[in-house]
């Protein structure tokens, strides 16, 4: 009876751990990739701000480095991200009586192509887009720009992630 006992506690540790394989803390479970690579994305947009591709491109490669193990790469990645800022729009959301914008929405959409080498049937092309509301009294420059950028690069860069790896 000892011995059935140890056996079943065994055999419970063992499933245990084998189960804590497939899945990790960031919920991108099983990844049979080991690099990855994110192309420079270029601003396609017909309102150009200076400098967003570059702060985009570093975004998705820092996110991807802090939520898994995979190993930046700039070619030959088992998993690549491409593609191209393709708006970046400010459009007035409320006006006041005297027609002026009382808020302005920032809109920045991203048009992402994701190749899993390893795993073809993960590909994807599909755009991502998020905004950014502020103040009509107020323009998008200096810190408010930067402020603005943060929150619509973190959350696109997440949607990509979840997109890519989650699968959520």
């Amino acid at each position: 009876m000892n011995k059935l006992k140890h056996i079943a506690l065994l055999t419970l540790i063992v499933l245990t751990f084998n189960g804590c394989s497939v899945y990790n803390f960031t919920g991108t479970g099983k990844i049979d990739a080991k690099t990855f690579q994110v192309n420079y994305f270029q601003n396609a947009s017909e309102l150009i701000e200076p400098g967003i591709e570059l702060k985009f491109t570093r975004a998705l490669q820092d996110l991807i480095q802090n939520q898994t193990n995979l190993s930046l790469t700039n070619s030959g990645g088992d998993l690549v991200y491409e593609g191209e800022i393709t708006d970046y729009r400010i459009s007035p959301m409320t006006a006041t009586a005297d027609q002026r914008a009382s808020q302005n929405r920032l809109t920045i959409r991203i048009n992402v192509r994701f190749t899993n080498k390893k795993k073809e049937a993960d590909d994807f092309e599909k755009p991502f887009t998020f905004f950014f509301d502020y103040s009509g009294d107020q323009q998008l420059v200096g810190s408010q720009l930067t402020t603005a950028l943060d929150e619509i690069f973190e959350r696109i860069t997440q949607d990509i992630f979840n997109e890519s790896l989650a699968k959520w």
